[in-house]
């Protein structure tokens, strides 16, 4: 894996106010070997007229409705042609220059199928207000209320083509059951960068009100159910304490 190719997609949706910063940081990489894949769908403010202005950029631009977030994910994965995929969405960033860098370097020197980082939770005036630090993945890991930080996965593209997508059957926890199906029932072999690989901004889509909040235990539920969680119940209510913290 000599010359590692590196598939970033990044997905967006009325993204205006974001989209550049996104953009500016993966320009800022100083990894080589990129191919960089923009999926709108279908924004009705100005994210499209922003995406033109990098357009000599980006390997492939698509602006078309989709049934949302994970299906704009799987229609990028599926025309992605690196060896490994990753995802950066439009109101994301990376941490520093050196992120692609990082993770090309974990694949070429470990026998690894993926890898994940650490991630900050970045305010309105850019303040760190929350430290996610993954650590060590264990078989144990995912039983006690444990995930990684879904911004910070880069897996092997082969996985998705054996493994299969995003499944749009559990809403905002599609994320959530994909490294559940990769992580824990296949027990793929990962490898964890101690390193802040992503900077996320507050305010995201399963987090605005109560009513997403609820339905997002739902959907992460189903997910546990569905792939072989031990104590399911107990570990939706551990999930959420872990997250306490990353506070501190």
């Amino acid at each position: 894996m000599q010359d590692l190719k590196i598939s970033l997609i990044t997905v967006s949706f009325n993204a205006e106010s974001t989209i550049s910063y996104c953009i500016e940081s993966i320009l800022r990489q100083k990894y080589p070997n990129l191919e960089y894949i923009i999926i709108d769908g279908g924004s009705t403010d100005g994210t499209v007229r922003v995406i033109e202005k990098y357009k000599h950029h980006l390997s492939l631009f698509i602006s078309e409705p989709d049934k949302g977030i994970y299906d704009a994910m799987n229609k990028g994965i599926t025309l992605a042609t690196g060896d490994v995929v990753g995802l950066l969405n439009a109101d994301d960033f990376f941490a520093d220059d050196t992120v692609l860098n990082a993770i090309a370097d974990a694949f070429k020197k470990n026998d690894i199928d993926a890898l994940y980082g650490d991630l900050n939770y970045i305010n309105k005036a850019g303040r760190v207000i929350r430290k996610w630090r993954a650590g060590e993945f264990t078989s144990k890991s995912f039983n006690l209320g444990w995930m990684p930080p879904h911004p910070t996965l880069y897996c092997k593209r082969s996985l998705f083509e054996k493994l299969g997508l995003y499944s749009l059957n559990y809403g905002t926890a599609a994320d959530y059951e994909l490294m559940l199906r990769y992580l824990y029932i296949n027990k793929l072999k990962s490898y964890y960068i101690k390193k802040v690989m992503i900077n996320m901004k507050t305010g995201g889509k399963s987090n605005k009100n109560l009513n997403n909040r609820v339905k997002g235990l739902f959907f992460d539920l189903k997910a546990m159910r569905t792939n072989g969680i031990l104590l399911p119940v107990l570990t939706l209510i551990i999930k959420p304490l872990r997250k306490i913290m990353q506070y501190f």
